[in-house]
Formats: structure tokens, C-alpha cells, sequence
């Protein structure tokens, strides 16, 4: 008859070690992270700045993590899509967010009906990029200046049309800011895009409308629309020469989008601190940093813990515009 107290022995030791694999296995996936290619979701349509940066990034991660990384084109809903689609992915890394500030700072104050919750459902990883617009109006217009534009709209109440791409977008806000810390009245006229309302600017049909400056920078080349200043607090590359809202005479006016990669929450720290560090090394390359300077953007990495309380300043200070210019959720 067998030893009891051997047996008991072995049991205890059999089933330490089973606990062991069960608790290495996360551990061993983690440190092998990735072995497969990774699909990164963008949560726009394909050619524009947003998809056009995101496949940038994604060329360079493919190289530094040794897989491929895909991108996922799923627009809708003012990117809501995307990044829903992202907020309810496994925690595995295989999935990540290209994403833009609008659906995670602005929607959730616009929309009544965002499936995640935009501080909790997701895990920032790194901010890549900060952008700028551009304020544009028309060029037969005797304005040239940020203070022409204000004192015309003080003498002309309500007449001071400015277009957008729809009612929440943060070129929509964009003009409210302006209008509240000038004391103006202007008229909002909402579109489905940003390339209508600017063909009306072109056209004359409305006064003027933010833009972001790498696609506004053709048109102002061309002589097609005039620009008055940029939204950042430093100018910006592709448009030098145009002042900032500040320097323009609007003390404390800034307004500033991102791009930043971004993954379900849960997402384990040592695949977070991997993708980090990846995306630190891209963003410390000369070469990289110009190419993404050329499309008018500024190059910025971040911390996680960094990237996570720019995310909730820009949803508390969105919140802030939305409340205090009564707009309506749709």
C-alpha cells in the first residue's frame, strides 16, 4: 500500500505545477508578443490625413516589431465604428486603434448614443501626431487679418457664415470657440464633409471654416482661399508664414487634434510598454518625424500615462465648449 503522506506529496506537487503553466501561459504569450500579424484599426476612409499617418506608422511598426501590422479601414458614424470596434476587441494586442481625438474627446458630448465609454474602454498606448487647422475664408472678401474678421462680424451680426463638416465636428467647434472669446455672433452652416463646405467658401457661398492645414495648404497655394491664422500655439511647417490665433490677437485660443495608437482596455503592461517603446524609436527618427512634419502634422510621443491625461483634458475641455455653445446631441 502506498505512502499516504507520499502521495499527498505528489499530488500538491502535480497540481503546483499545473497552477504554474496555467499562470506562465499569459506570461510566455507576452514576452513572445507578437508571433502573428497585427490588424490596426483606422476609423476613417482610405487617402485621408488620418488613414495616410496611420499607414505611415504602420510601415515603420511592421519593422520594428517583426510582424506585419494591417490597416483596417472601418469609417462610420464620425469614427465611432472604429473605435467601438477596438473598445470591444480581446485584450491580446492583435487589434489596435489608430485613432483620432474627435471620436474619443468630441462625440461623446455631441452623440447620444456612443457604445463605449471613451475614458475607460480603451488603453492609449502612445499620441503619435498633434495637428492644427487652419482658419480659411474667402479670398474676394476685404478680410486679412483676425481682427478685420472680428470687427466685420461685430458690424455685421449673424451675416458671418463659417461651414463644417457637421453639427459636433471639431472644426464646428472650432468656430464656436471663436465666436464665444470674441463676443461675436456668427452662423453656423453644417455639411456632410469638410470638401463641400470648403467648395462654398471657394465659391462665396459662406464667409470662412477651419480646415486642417494639409489640406487646406493646396488650396491657399493656389490662391483659392485666404488663410488668417492656424489654431496651434507655434506655426505650423507647411504654412509658416500664417500667425497663430494667438499671436493673431486671441489670447488663450488653441485648438489641437491628435492621432495616437491606442488598445482595448485590460490590454497587459508588458505589451503596452513593447508597442510604447516601438513607437518612441519611430518617433525619434529624423527621417520619420520630417515625412510626418510634410503633411503638416507634429510629431509627439507620449507615455501612456501621458496619452491618457491629454485624453481626458481634451474631454473635459470639449465638454466645456459643447455645454457653454448649447449644442444639441443628436
Amino acid at each position: 500500500m502506498p505512502d499516504s503522506s507520499a502521495l499527498t506529496r505528489r499530488r500538491l506537487l502535480a497540481g503546483a505545477g499545473a497552477a504554474l503553466a496555467t499562470t506562465a501561459a499569459p506570461a510566455f504569450a507576452q514576452a513572445d508578443y507578437p508571433n502573428r500579424p497585427i490588424r490596426m484599426v483606422v476609423s476613417y476612409p482610405p487617402g485621408g490625413p488620418v488613414d495616410s499617418a496611420g499607414r505611415l506608422v504602420a510601415q515603420q511598426l511592421s519593422a520594428r516589431l517583426g510582424q506585419q501590422v494591417v490597416i483596417d479601414n472601418r469609417p462610420g458614424a464620425g469614427g465611432i465604428i472604429g473605435h467601438d470596434a477596438v473598445a470591444k476587441a480581446p485584450a491580446d494586442g492583435y487589434l489596435l486603434l489608430f485613432g483620432a481625438s474627435p471620436p474619443q474627446t468630441i462625440s461623446p458630448h455631441v452623440q447620444s448614443k456612443v457604445p463605449f465609454d471613451p475614458l475607460k474602454d480603451h488603453q492609449p498606448i502612445s499620441l503619435v501626431v498633434n495637428y492644427a487647422n487652419v482658419l480659411c475664408v474667402n479670398p474676394d472678401l476685404p478680410i486679412r487679418t483676425l481682427k478685420e474678421l472680428i470687427d466685420y462680424a461685430r458690424a455685421n451680426p449673424e451675416k458671418v457664415t463659417y461651414g463644417s463638416a457637421g453639427v459636433g465636428g471639431s472644426n464646428h467647434l472650432a468656430g464656436e470657440l471663436l465666436a464665444k472669446m470674441s463676443g461675436t455672433k456668427m452662423v453656423h452652416v453644417p455639411y456632410k464633409g469638410n470638401n463641400p463646405a470648403m467648395m462654398d467658401v471657394i465659391g462665396g457661398k459662406i464667409t470662412m471654416m477651419f480646415d486642417i492645414t494639409n489640406t487646406a495648404a493646396s488650396l491657399i497655394r493656389a490662391g483659392k482661399v485666404r488663410p488668417i491664422a492656424v489654431t496651434s500655439k507655434r506655426r505650423n511647417r507647411v504654412l509658416p508664414d500664417v500667425p497663430t490665433m494667438i499671436e493673431a490677437g486671441l489670447p488663450g485660443y488653441e485648438v489641437v487634434g491628435w492621432f495616437g495608437v491606442l488598445g482595448p482596455a485590460g490590454l497587459p503592461r508588458p505589451i503596452v510598454d513593447r508597442l510604447n517603446g516601438a513607437l518612441r524609436q519611430i518617433l525619434a527618427d529624423p527621417a520619420f518625424v520630417e515625412r510626418l512634419q510634410g503633411l503638416g502634422l507634429d510629431p509627439e510621443s507620449s507615455s501612456p500615462e501621458e496619452f491618457q491625461a491629454l485624453i481626458r483634458r481634451d474631454f473635459e475641455f470639449w465638454g466645456k465648449v459643447v455645454r457653454d455653445a448649447n449644442v444639441p446631441r443628436e
